[in-house]
């Protein structure tokens, strides 16, 4: 697979190969023990390797401060980076999460590239920050 593959042959590429779980429920429990899958991957990072710390604690934000001025005092509570066996796992999970996700468009009948598309043109380019609440 080259880079220059679009996200349409993605899609069509996951019909192809989805044989077994075809049905919505298969494709819901299966996205939902994927997106699991993912946050124990980075769990686990810190966990079991120890090559991320998470340091989880209440955001300290003044009162007087413009919305703009929120992203300097947020955090992403992560220090440290993935080392490539983690980094892999994780690529690895997050991977399949999107194949079901994909899936799910697909039993839907949801072109994916349209639906970035229209996102980042409604939500991001539109409203950009403050379509995120």
């Amino acid at each position: 697979m080259d880079n220059s593959m679009c996200l349409k042959e993605f899609q069509q590429k996951v019909d192809n190969v989805l044989i077994r779980h075809r049905s919505a429920l298969d494709i819901l429990t299966k996205l939902q023990e994927s997106n699991a899958k993912v946050n124990r991957a980075v769990a686990k990072s810190a966990t079991y390797c120890g090559c991320t710390q998470l340091h989880i604690k209440k955001l300290e934000v003044p009162k007087d401060i413009s919305f703009s001025e929120f992203r300097d005092y947020a955090s992403d509570h992560i220090e440290g980076t993935p080392c490539e066996m983690c980094k892999e796992k994780i690529e690895q999970e997050i991977s399949n999460n999107f194949f079901y996700l994909v899936a799910l468009c697909n039993l839907l009948d949801i072109d994916m590239q349209k639906l970035l598309k229209d996102f980042y043109k409604n939500q991001l380019e539109t409203l950009g920050k403050y379509g995120l609440l």
